[in-house]
């Protein structure tokens, strides 16, 4: 194998003749040390730039991955709530069931696994984010205040800290 050597020019600046040579040299050798501190930095800077950049790509990526898997979960989520609202008013027609007893357990299994959490309504305050009022009526009783949830037509279900669907309620006046 052959050594290849790259010529290098050198410029040689006039020195003055007043000027002793080991003075140049050490003005010199200190403008090289200058010259070669300001490129480290520099380097040192793209660097880190570089390093952030990186990081906030990981860090964007792993959002959308999660931003993306948890829109799937909640679509999903959205197909089944008409399969509970099903066994749910066959359960409020057939209380004693215990085939339909089974499924609304299973579902309410599967949907506390998956982080589906049922909406509290009844005897609650009307909250606009969870319920929909639907219908108002007079206070049952006295002990009743107003815009108290006094019935639930249509159950309401978050996932996680979004709601999936609001509740169909009735207020009191």
């Amino acid at each position: 194998m052959e050594d290849t050597k790259e010529n290098k020019e050198v410029k040689i600046e006039s020195v003055s003749v007043d000027a002793p040579v080991e003075e140049v040299k050490e003005e010199k050798q200190t403008e090289i040390i200058e010259q070669l501190n300001a490129k480290i930095a520099e380097l040192n800077d793209k660097y880190l730039r570089i390093a952030a950049e990186l990081e906030n790509t990981r860090r964007r990526s792993a959002l959308d991955v999660e931003s993306v898997s948890r829109n799937r979960a909640m679509g999903v989520a959205g197909k089944i709530l008409p399969v509970m609202d099903a066994v749910q008013s066959a359960l409020k027609h057939s209380p004693t069931d215990e085939g339909i007893k089974s499924m609304e357990r299973a579902l309410q299994n599967a949907f506390a696994q998956i982080g589906i959490t049922k909406i509290e309504s009844v005897g609650e305050k009307l909250n606009p984010q969870f319920h929909n009022a639907i219908q108002m009526v007079d206070k049952p009783n006295e002990k009743i205040e107003t815009n108290t949830i006094v019935e639930e037509m249509q159950t309401g279900y978050m996932f996680g800290d979004t709601v999936l669907r609001t509740a169909m309620v009735v207020v009191s006046k």
